[in-house]
């Protein structure tokens, strides 16, 4: 095993992974990965297992990084479920976006990825293994190895299922690839999680969805709430659930917090299982799992934000897609978020994608081609939403809209396109200064808006939280 992982940590990053490993502290779950020299596994931080001595370790950032050294990953921990994702710092907007395009599934060929980066093939090749000593094809067949484990050791579809879901061609060659780099099988995996013994006919894919603590489950479970739309979304005291459609594919996903195991399970019927990684990454963004709440607890504070004040482990809940995100938008200016709702709800009972799962939100298509006169609101505003379905329909799938062409559509002003960025494209840097809440609160605090960033999306939604609160102290108080 070669250990060239660690040469891109310094030493006082080493001793703080070895501190957080001995002590098998969770906020580091997912920041770094400890290989085992003796045993050629890498693993969590939290791992259960046995605590290795420091001189038969190795650390590395990724879980790539360690695959690329010949390690495999621990049956026990699962480094495949860790909160995932960590933008890794030090590196160009050029590679994190090559990392993001070459971690789909299924798999674009890298000529075109590299033509979406705007370079050559060549170069691409140079980025990757300059910055982590991997082609990006095997980060391709890295990330595709990854999440067919999380299938076998997580849900019960068969091993063809697995294979398609995972990006592969065959079965045979999901078994290749494992023996190839791991040394394992589709089945030694299985075997190593018996109590979901596999169902063929079952429909049902389940996954889990991990993140650092502390999660306001409370604070997303209520701002989704109030926001719901019938018939297509269900909020419980412990689940999301939804209808949804994504590109040709459809189904309903069931996300159930789990707080003791700092995670959500996931149980998901699709049509098409090879859309089943594109689709739980939508899931994890809205979400937020991904989110460090320490870093963004930090940001707060530097805006003014007293921390008595904070919400504990805020996230940013997300919408579903950003047609949604926008139709949201437009509907609510200018009216309060109950109106705004009442008006959605309406949208999609007249015009609502009727599945096999049920009622999914309209497509942009359909929006586009009706009248709306059912829509309660000046003529303009309904005008503005058929613009905007009439943009997202003539749209590259592939990329999401630009401010620019949110911005030239008719009707459409700095808060809307703000709305889609923060909720529909998830954006941690969005502060929506132009809300009359979030303006007159930061007012009356104070507050550095500025020293809150890369993280003022959470600025924002704190902000309608503590007007929220002064809301209700009114009210309570009458």
């Amino acid at each position: 095993m070669s250990d060239t992982g660690e040469l891109l940590i310094s030493e006082a990053q080493q001793k703080q992974f070895s501190e957080a490993r001995l002590a098998r502290d969770s906020r580091f779950d997912g920041k770094f990965f400890v290989a085992v020299k003796s045993t050629g596994i890498f693993c969590r931080p939290i791992c259960p297992a046995r605590l290795p001595q420091e001189k038969n370790v190795a650390y590395y950032r990724l879980s790539l990084e360690a695959m690329r050294d010949g390690y495999r990953p621990c049956l026990r921990c699962r480094p495949d479920s860790a909160p995932g994702s960590f933008a890794w710092l030090g590196v160009t907007t050029t590679v994190q976006r090559a990392l993001t395009l070459l971690a789909a599934i299924p798999p674009q060929p890298v000529t075109i990825i590299a033509q979406r980066l705007g370079i050559s093939v060549r170069y691409l090749h140079k980025l990757m293994t300059t910055h982590l000593g991997i082609s990006p094809k095997q980060i391709q067949v890295y990330h595709q190895l990854l999440f067919a484990k999380s299938l076998l050791q997580q849900s019960r579809i068969d091993v063809t299922s697995v294979a398609v879901a995972a990006g592969f061609e065959s079965p045979r060659r999901l078994q290749d690839m494992m023996k190839k780099y791991w040394q394992l099988s589709p089945s030694m995996l299985r075997k190593s999680h018996s109590p979901l013994a596999v169902q063929p006919s079952a429909p049902v894919v389940t996954l889990q969805l991990s993140y650092l603590p502390p999660y306001d489950w409370s604070f997303v479970r209520d701002f989704l709430l109030r926001r719901q739309i019938s018939g297509v979304e269900e909020i419980s005291s412990s689940a999301y659930a939804r209808v949804f459609t994504y590109g040709v594919a459809s189904g309903k996903v069931v996300a159930t917090h789990c707080p003791d195991q700092q995670r959500f399970n996931v149980s998901l019927e699709i049509s098409d299982l090879s859309q089943v990684r594109n689709v739980m990454a939508n899931v994890a963004r809205v979400l937020d799992v991904q989110a460090n709440p320490d870093i963004i607890q930090q940001a707060l504070a530097r805006a003014g934000i007293p921390a008595a004040q904070q919400l504990t482990g805020i996230r940013l809940p997300g919408v579903w897609s950003e047609f949604e995100a926008g139709c949201r938008a437009i509907v609510g200016q200018q009216v309060s978020v109950k109106a705004a709702i009442n008006a959605v709800n309406l949208l999609v009972s007249k015009l609502g994608e009727i599945t096999p799962f049920g009622t999914a939100f309209p497509t942009a298509a359909a929006v586009e081609a009706h009248a709306l006169e059912f829509l309660k609101m000046p003529q303009a505003r309904r005008q503005a939403l058929r613009l905007f379905a009439a943009t997202v329909a003539e749209w590259d799938t592939q990329t999401p809209l630009t401010e620019n062409a949110i911005l030239a559509i008719k009707g459409v002003g700095p808060w809307t396109r703000d709305y889609i960025m923060m909720r529909g494209h998830s954006l941690p840097d969005v502060y929506l200064g132009t809300d009359l809440i979030a303006k007159r609160m930061a007012g009356a605090m104070a507050l550095e808006p500025e020293a809150a960033a890369p993280w003022r999306s959470y600025l924002t939604l704190q902000l309608w939280e503590l007007a929220d609160r002064l809301q209700k102290e009114k009210i309570s108080n009458v």
